[in-house]
């Protein structure tokens, strides 16, 4: 079922307000609880909500607002559409290739929320130990760090982009493949850039 980012944070601030306190929270308290200034607005996503099936309400008794378990997975919408990451390009598992932004999307709402995430499909064979392997998509997390270890987007001399594990080794960082047949990748720390982190691999059959 497709809420609205606002319509989202109203279930769940009601959700968590009735298991702390055992009651159902007034409209006022939704107001202050999440911001909101105005009662009508309130009034507005309960009333969405309860449309949708989702909370119930009595109106013949105060904090009346009775939620109701979704009979699927709730799913939140961007701009009435579901959730969308930004397909930023391919990303070598080989030797590194030239990393290019395009206008595509892909829908990932079932596997995240945040705003600072994006995917890559993967080319090459380099991860493949790690079940990552050409024509897999990587969800990445925008991050600037990394701990030794992490599968990371790393920018080498700034302009190419690999898909490997991360270990910082003194001056030197090695980007290291999970491939038998292959070689790390040593270079200076100074001409590495960390892009992301990988935190999911999809694959499509």
């Amino acid at each position: 079922m497709a809420l609205t980012k606002r319509q989202r944070q109203v279930y769940d601030y009601i959700a968590e307000f009735v298991q702390k306190n055992g009651y159902s929270p007034s409209f006022e308290e939704i107001g202050e609880g999440l911001g909101l200034s105005s009662l009508a607005t309130v009034h507005k996503h309960i009333s969405n909500l309860e449309r949708k099936g989702l909370l119930r309400r009595d109106y013949n008794r105060s904090r009346s607002i009775d939620l109701i378990s979704p009979k699927g997975k709730l799913k939140q919408t961007l701009n009435g559409s579901a959730t969308v990451i930004p397909l930023m390009g391919r990303i070598a598992a080989g030797r590194p290739i030239e990393a290019v932004e395009t206008p595509e999307t892909l829908s990932f709402s079932d596997f995240t929320r945040s705003k600072e995430v994006f995917a890559l499909k993967v080319t090459g064979e380099s991860m493949k130990d790690e079940a990552i392997v050409d024509g897999d998509y990587v969800l990445v997390e925008k991050t600037d760090t990394a701990q030794n270890g992490d599968i990371v987007v790393a920018l080498v001399e700034g302009y190419d982009a690999t898909l490997k594990r991360f270990y910082k080794e003194g001056q030197q960082v090695r980007l290291q493949p999970s491939n038998a047949t292959m070689k790390p990748i040593m270079v200076p720390a100074a001409a590495v850039q960390v892009q992301g982190r990988v935190i999911a691999v999809l694959r499509k059959y």
